[in-house]
């Protein structure tokens, strides 16, 4: 069974930082590209960044400047790092990749995987 599984958010002050963590297990994120995304309360879900297979970050509007993705391949793992955080990075945030839901059977497709989020909640 294929997951990804977020963690890392929480509490934070305004200026504080967190970092998140995705990781894959029952499949492998080896040279596929992964994005993280976003939702506030009542707000549509927001792309922050994507990482493609090769390490090489793009940011959208919401994750430039203060925000930095990167992968660990060997961990199978994503991480978002968040910095100064403001009030209105307050979300729920999201991992999302396509993976082989058969990762021995190189000539499988490719599924759709999210994970359940983690709350980051940013406050005095």
């Amino acid at each position: 069974q294929v997951q990804l599984v977020e963690s890392g958010g929480g509490l934070v002050q305004p200026g504080g930082s967190l970092r998140l963590s995705c990781a894959a297990s029952g499949s492998t994120i080896r040279d596929r590209p992964v994005e993280w995304y976003r939702q506030a309360p009542a707000q549509l879900r927001e792309l922050i960044a994507t990482i493609d297979g090769d390490g090489r970050p793009v940011y959208a509007a919401s994750g430039q400047g203060r925000f930095t993705i990167s992968r660990d391949d060997a961990r199978n793992t994503v991480y978002l790092q968040l910095r100064s955080l403001r009030s209105e990075d307050t979300a729920r945030y999201f991992c999302h990749a396509e993976l082989r839901s058969r990762p021995w059977d190189l000539t499988s497709g490719y599924s759709d995987y999210w994970g359940q989020g983690t709350r980051v909640t940013v406050s005095a």
